[in-house]
C-alpha cells in the first residue's frame, strides 16, 4: 500500500528527515514514535504531499506520490493533523460534510443520499452525532478532535494519516477511537499511519512501529522489539521499565520517577510484627514489592500492611474475599492496600525468625497445621471444598528482587515446605500417603527493593539457601507447636 524509499525533506534548506525507508501493508495500523523534534510530523506531511520530497520516493499502491492529482490524492488519503483549521463558525455537520468534497462531481456539485448516510454514520461512530448542530467553537478540545476525525473518515480514504489522534481525549474516548481505527483496519482494510506520543497506546494497538531519532530511522519492527528497555532509554533519555500487559500480548512501558529515597535503608524484622487476638499483622515502614496468594491482595503489587487472620476451622462463606475485605475494613485496614490471609491454626503457634547473610537478610513468619494435609500427586482423590489456609508462609526480604527471584523464592519455599511434610511424617488422611502441603496453603514474598540486588533465589543461591533454611525451620517449629496443642 505505502512504500517509502530513502526519503529526505523538511521545512528549510536542510532536511529534517534523512534517508528514511519503510513499507506499510493494506489494513495495517502503523505507529510512528520518537522524541520531540525527531521528524514525526515532517514524515506525515511528506506522506500527504504537503511538504515536497527532497530525496527518495514515496509510492502509494505502486504509483509515485507526485503522479497523483490533488483530488485523486484526497480520495485516497485523509489527514488528521494536530492543529485542525477551525476559524469559521461552521456546525459540526458542516465540518464533517467537508470530508465528502473529494467525492463530488461536476460543476454543480450535489449532496446525495449516500453522502448524508456516510456523514451520519461516521458522526455516530466517533460520538459526535448529538453535537451536529453545534458550532465548532462551542466544543471542548476532545470533542473537536472527534469531529475532525469524523471529517477524515467521511472521505472514505484507503489511507488515514493521523498526528497524535488521542490528543485532548480522555481515557474512554482514547480507547473508543483506537478500537474504532483498529476495527476499520480489520473490517474495511483501512491503512493507518499514526504518530503516537503515548508508547503504551502504540504498543497496544499498532501492528508495527517506526522509531525515529534525530530525523533518521532507529528501527522499524513489531512493538515488542521496538519497545525494548535499553532502546527506549537511549532514544528518549529517561529511565523506564518494560512489562507485559496483563490481558493482551502487548508490551507496556512505565516511567521510573527520580524520587529521592530516604537515606536510611529500612529493615523488616520482629519489631514490625504484632500479635492480636484475631490476627497477626506486620506493618512495614515502606511499601514492599509483593507476590502472594492471599485472599486479599493476591498477585503482584506494593503493600505496607499484612494480615494473617484466625478463623474457626468450620469457617464457611459464599464470598470469602468480600467477607475478608469487610473484616479488614472493620479493623482499620484499607483492603486495597493490605495483603490478607486466613488460617484455622491458633496464632500463638506461629513461628518466626530473622535470618542474616553478609549483605542481605530475611524475616520469615509461618502458621502451620495439618488438618487438611494433601498429597499433591494424588489430589484427584479429593473433593474440592474451600477451607481456610493451614500453612501460611510469609517471607520478607531485605534486598532488591528481580522478577525471576520472586518466582524462584516461591519455588524454593515450596520445596522446603514439602521436605518438612516428609520429615514430620504428615499424612494425607484420604490416601494414606505422605502429604506435600495442605489444600489451601498461602504464600507471600515481599521485598524492600532496597540494598543488594538479588537476581536469583534457586535452592543453591545465597538467597535460596537462606529461604530454604528459614522456611524449613519455621515450618517445622510451627507444626510441632500445633501438634503439641492437639496431642498434649
Amino acid at each position: 500500500m505505502i512504500r517509502v524509499e530513502n526519503i529526505s525533506g523538511g521545512y528549510s534548506v536542510e532536511s529534517v528527515l534523512k534517508n528514511v525507508s519503510f513499507e506499510v501493508g493494506t489494513g495495517e495500523l502503523f505507529g510512528v514514535l520518537g522524541p520531540n523534534g525527531s521528524g514525526k510530523t515532517t514524515l506525515l506531511k511528506l506522506l500527504s504531499g504537503i511538504l515536497p520530497i527532497r530525496g527518495g520516493e514515496i509510492f502509494l499502491m505502486g504509483k509515485r506520490l507526485q503522479d497523483f492529482s490533488t483530488k485523486q490524492l484526497a480520495r485516497m488519503v485523509a489527514v488528521l493533523s494536530q492543529h485542525s483549521f477551525e476559524s469559521f463558525s461552521y456546525t459540526v455537520k458542516d465540518i464533517v460534510s467537508l470530508g465528502r468534497y473529494a467525492h463530488q462531481k461536476g460543476w454543480f456539485q450535489s449532496w446525495s443520499k449516500e453522502d448524508e448516510e456516510i456523514v451520519q454514520t461516521v458522526m455516530a461512530q466517533t460520538g459526535v452525532a448529538s453535537l451536529q448542530n453545534k458550532t465548532i467553537q462551542e466544543l471542548s478540545g476532545g470533542e473537536k478532535q472527534r469531529v475532525f476525525l469524523a471529517q477524515a473518515l467521511a472521505q472514505e480514504p484507503e489511507i488515514l494519516l493521523l498526528d497524535e489522534p488521542t490528543n485532548h481525549l480522555d481515557l474512554s474516548y482514547q480507547k473508543e477511537l483506537l478500537d474504532l481505527l483498529k476495527r476499520w483496519t480489520i473490517e474495511k482494510g483501512l491503512t493507518v499511519v499514526s504518530i503516537f506520543h503515548d508508547l503504551n497506546l502504540a504498543g497496544l494497538y499498532c501492528d508495527r512501529l517506526l522509531l525515529l531519532e534525530k530525523g533518521t530511522m532507529n528501527i522499524q519492527h513489531i512493538p515488542n522489539e521496538v519497545l525494548k528497555e535499553e532502546r527506549i532509554r537511549n532514544v528518549f533519555h529517561t529511565d523506564i521499565k518494560k512489562h507485559p500487559h496483563p490481558k493482551v500480548a502487548a508490551p507496556q512501558i512505565v516511567l521510573l520517577p527520580n524520587i529521592l529515597q530516604t537515606e536510611n535503608v529500612e529493615c523488616i524484622d520482629e519489631s514490625c510484627l504484632a500479635f492480636l487476638k484475631k490476627y497477626i499483622k506486620l506493618e512495614s515502614p515502606i511499601p514492599l514489592r509483593t507476590m502472594s496468594s492471599g485472599v486479599v491482595g493476591a498477585g503482584t503489587g506494593w503493600y505496607q500492611k499484612f494480615v494473617n487472620r484466625h478463623v474457626d476451622k468450620n469457617y464457611n462463606c459464599s464470598d470469602h474475599r468480600q467477607e475478608m475485605s469487610a473484616f479488614l475494613s472493620a479493623n482499620g485496614f484499607e483492603p486495597a492496600e493490605t495483603v490478607g490471609m486466613m488460617t484455622a491454626v491458633f496464632l500463638d503457634d506461629a513461628a518466626y525468625q530473622f535470618y542474616e547473610h553478609d549483605d542481605f537478610s530475611i524475616f520469615v513468619v509461618v502458621t502451620a497445621g495439618i488438618s487438611n494435609a494433601i498429597d499433591a500427586s494424588k489430589s484427584e482423590m479429593h473433593s474440592y471444598e474451600f477451607s481456610p489456609g493451614t500453612i501460611n508462609t510469609w517471607i520478607f526480604v531485605n534486598g532488591e528482587l528481580t522478577e525471576e527471584a520472586f518466582i524462584q523464592s516461591i519455588m524454593t519455599a515450596t520445596e522446603a515446605k514439602g521436605k518438612v511434610m516428609n520429615d514430620q511424617k504428615v499424612m494425607d488422611k484420604v490416601t494414606g500417603t505422605i502429604a506435600t502441603g495442605t489444600s489451601t496453603d498461602s504464600i507471600l514474598i515481599a521485598a524492600t527493593q532496597q540494598g543488594k540486588c538479588l537476581e536469583y533465589a534457586g535452592t543453591i543461591t545465597p538467597l535460596g539457601k537462606l529461604i530454604s533454611k528459614a522456611v524449613y525451620q519455621c515450618t517445622t517449629r510451627a507444626l510441632q507447636k500445633s501438634r503439641k496443642r492437639i496431642q498434649p
